[in-house]
């Protein structure tokens, strides 16, 4: 397949792929978000309708514990009717009214449309809303059906003591179809009310209520159940005509009923429709332009990519001198100029790495990256400056090495020089070479650091720690092996020194010397100090002055310091 003929595809599925990700996403997003909203919606309509029908029926329970709050008198109590009359005049729902007292006898009986009577006497112990109240404080019944028109219930409150007796009340519910008449979900969502049984008792057709069918009202009670199956979501469902519908559902917990509103899902989701219709069209169009635009691009792109290979090729076969020259204003000219960069990275690269090899063969490793750093080889040259010296060694090695086969030596010597030179590069000091089991580092050589003797000890301190470590690890050997450190300040000279075929950096003068012997006096564990470092470190690290010694090659005792090491970690 030709390059015109791959990037045209490419360049085509760019576009037509992400476009359809993007409108197959945006369907799923719109229909999960109208989901949500529509969630929100009935759940919040049927709360809303179920809060006022609460509140209607808490109402009247309030109202009526107003008239059970003194116990009764054996004469009839004339300021209970007038409060039984008043009641009637600001509860328009209810109906009725009667009063018992503790024994159960009818003492008050007030109503809208029949007499008031007054010491009836009528015996309602046995009467479901008196026994239901006695029990529970309130009552609320069954509904019922008045004149086959409107719906009633009975409604009981218990007075805090038992001989206030009881309230019965017969309430009128024609409100709560004033609530549910007047929620509307949409253009042509409603709203419903079933009781405990899943009996319909209020919908906007009101003859839906009063037929009565359980029969024709099973969808609505299959509703229920699968809101309530699923708590918290809006429910598809069949309404009583086969429609399919969205439902949510809101408890009215003092009466045991059920507010459930429903939308149609047609009309529910009929903007996500739309927008499946507007995004296919997008989609078509998109299609469209992206050929034009895969087209043209490819166009465009063969030349510059043709220009990219061929100096791609020419800087990896190693012509770091090589530019790239693309003039189209556009990412291929930065890319161009990104590779054109990038050969001079590694012509530069390379000249390093060959001015380090170069530097390899005679300086230490460190050593050479130093110089390379700094780019000027002149810190390299002998002068004299005021140095920390540190030698340090095994001690026991040679005994060791003897008793053990050459494997075992070289490894531990391995991992030996690897722990030196982790702690000499984390000290920023200079390891200027190896010596079968012993090393020479120097402090403030070639790059100058503060405080070269604190750095120094804290150096040696750390040698100390992870040398120990690294043997108590080899105990198993049982090598018998302990490591001393030496170390002394004082002016020394110090530069490159060596043959034409190899170079070292080092120190020559009577602070070497003086560290050396040092190291060859410490014993296992200990750290020496001379008299010109310890006094360089001063209090920041604690010292301890030794007897002076003796030490081959100094005519007089040595005044000797020693400091402590750190614990294994």
């Amino acid at each position: 397949m030709s390059l015109f003929s791959k990037y045209f595809l490419a360049l085509f599925a760019a576009v037509v792929v992400p476009l359809l990700i993007a409108g197959g996403s945006q369907a799923w997003l719109g229909y999960r978000d109208r989901r949500a909203d529509l969630n929100d919606l009935l759940d919040a309509e049927a709360r809303a309708a179920a809060s006022k029908i609460q509140d209607f029926m808490e109402g009247i329970r309030d109202q009526l514990r107003w008239t059970v709050q003194l116990p009764w008198s054996d004469s009839a109590d004339e300021r209970r009717r007038l409060e039984a009359l008043l009641l009637l005049r600001q509860v328009p729902a209810v109906l009725s009214l009667a009063l018992v007292d503790a024994a159960g006898r009818e003492r008050l009986f007030v109503s809208r449309i029949g007499l008031n009577r007054i010491e009836g006497g009528e015996d309602h112990s046995a009467n479901p809303a008196v026994t239901g109240a006695r029990g529970e404080r309130s009552w609320f019944g069954p509904v019922t059906f008045q004149r086959g028109s409107e719906p009633f219930m009975t409604v009981s409150v218990a007075g805090s003591r038992a001989a206030a007796g009881v309230a019965v009340a017969e309430v009128n519910l024609k409100f709560i179809w004033d609530v549910i008449s007047a929620i509307r979900v949409g253009r042509t969502g409603e709203a419903f009310v079933l009781d405990r049984q899943g009996r319909l008792i209020a919908h906007p057709d009101i003859s839906l209520v009063l037929r009565a069918d359980d029969a024709g009202t099973q969808p609505l009670r299959d509703l229920r159940a699968a809101i309530v199956a699923r708590p918290g979501e809006a429910i598809a469902g069949r309404d009583i005509a086969g429609n399919t519908v969205l439902a949510a559902m809101a408890p009215i917990s003092s009466a045991g009923w059920s507010v459930i509103v429903s939308q149609p899902a047609a009309e529910a989701f009929g903007p996500i429709y739309a927008a499946l219709w507007r995004t296919l069209g997008l989609l078509v169009a998109g299609a469209a332009l992206a050929a034009a635009l895969a087209y043209w691009l490819t166009q465009r792109m063969t030349r510059p990519i043709l220009v990219l290979e061929d100096g791609v090729a020419r800087i990896g076969a190693g012509q770091f001198d090589h530019r790239i020259t693309i003039a189209t204003g556009d990412e291929f000219e930065r890319l161009a100029a990104r590779f054109n960069e990038m050969a001079g990275e590694l012509a530069v690269s390379q000249e390093r790495s060959e001015r380090i090899s170069r530097l390899k063969r005679f300086l230490a490793p460190q050593v050479a990256e130093l110089v390379d750093g700094s780019g000027d080889e002149h810190v390299l040259d002998g002068r004299r400056v005021e140095v920390v010296v540190v030698f340090c060694d095994l001690r026991g090695f040679t005994a060791f090495s003897a008793r053990s086969d050459p494997e075992t030596v070289i490894h531990l010597l391995g991992e030996y020089y690897d722990a030196l030179e982790r702690v000499v590069s984390n000290h920023g000091a200079t390891l200027t070479n190896f010596s079968g089991d012993g090393a020479m580092v120097l402090v403030n050589a070639p790059v100058p650091c503060p405080d070269p003797a604190l750095r120094a000890v804290e150096m040696a301190r750390d040698m100390q720690s992870d040398v120990q470590r690294l043997l108590a690890e080899r105990q198993a050997l049982d090598h018998g092996l302990g490591f001393g450190v030496g170390l002394a300040m004082g002016p020394a000279t110090v530069g490159r020194i060596g043959s034409e075929g190899r170079l070292d950096y080092t120190a020559i003068g009577n602070v070497v010397n003086l560290a050396s012997r040092l190291c060859s006096g410490a014993h296992d564990r200990e750290i020496l100090v001379d008299r010109v470092a310890a006094s360089a470190v001063g209090s920041k690290l604690p010292l301890v002055e030794l007897v002076p010694r003796a030490l081959k090659g100094f005519d007089r005792p040595v005044s000797v310091f020693a400091a402590a090491a750190l614990a294994p970690q």
